[in-house]
Formats: structure tokens, sequence, C-alpha cells
């Protein structure tokens, strides 16, 4: 297998202060062959400034699963405990023995590279389904603004 190295410099010799990009662009080409598939997951743009992450964590309860937000990176981390009633039945008398478990049980680490001025504001666990909502607040200093030219004086 061949590594393809390419050269973005060029993309970038006209903008000031983006060297953040380079690095994300490096981490999607890098990610695009190495990405988990497990758990599953949604993104959603539900407004302007409103997104929402949908991850499908059956089997998985509040205790279990863990998010941080560390400077633009989202951690979403499920630590599956051992249940004490696993591989026994409902009377625990005999062991079960699984034909097929198709439910995920393995630990699992996510990340998602958030976009700057980019909070959580709320995440719920129902039906399996793990909600993250996010919000983008952009500071008036940082939104766009008109700047007036004014003629130079005679």
């Amino acid at each position: 297998m061949t590594q393809c190295n390419i050269d973005f410099s060029p993309l970038f010799r006209s903008s000031i202060g983006y060297d953040h990009l380079s690095r994300m662009m490096d981490a999607a080409l890098v990610g695009a062959k190495t990405a988990p598939n497990y758990p599953p997951y949604n993104i959603e743009k539900n407004g302007d400034n409103q997104y929402r992450i949908t991850m499908a964590v059956a089997g998985f309860s509040e205790g279990e699963l863990d998010l941080t937000q560390k400077d633009n990176m989202l951690i979403v981390t499920g630590q599956k405990m051992k249940d004490p009633s696993e591989g026994c039945d409902a009377a625990c008398g005999t062991e079960v023995k699984y034909l097929h478990r198709g439910i995920g049980t393995r630990n699992f680490e996510s990340k998602f590279q958030l976009a700057d001025h980019v909070r959580i504001t709320s995440a719920q666990l129902k039906d399996g389904l793990l909600n993250i909502s996010l919000l983008r607040e952009v500071p008036e200093e940082k939104k766009p603004r008109s700047i007036k030219i004014e003629s130079a004086a005679a």
C-alpha cells in the first residue's frame, strides 16, 4: 500500500492564521482509511447554527458513556462494564450460549473535530441512541462587519 502525500501549501499562501486547516486536511486524508465504523452515527444540521450527532449505542447505559470536550475536539467514550448476570439466563440457573451476538458490547472511542465557537448544549440517551446537541455561537466581534471607506483629505 502506497501513501500519497499532497502538498496544500499553494492553497495557504493567501490565508493568514489558518494553519489548523492544513492539520484538519491531513487528518481527514489519514482518517478516511482508518476511520472507525463503530458505533454508527449521524451528523445533522438542524438550523443555521444548530447541529446534532446521533450515535447508536444500544446496550450502553448512561454510566458507561462519557463525553469530553477538549479544545475543538469532542470525545465520546463507551466503556462497557462487566454485567454480573452476563452468561446466565433470567433465573441464572443455566449458562447462556449465544448462537449469534449482533448487539455490540465492545468499548469504543469516537472523536469529532468541532469548528471554532461550537459548544455542546445537551446530551440525551433514549432508546439506545445518544443525541448530542451542538450550537455554534460566533462572538459579536468575530461576525462580519461593514467598514466605512473615507476619502483622503485634499
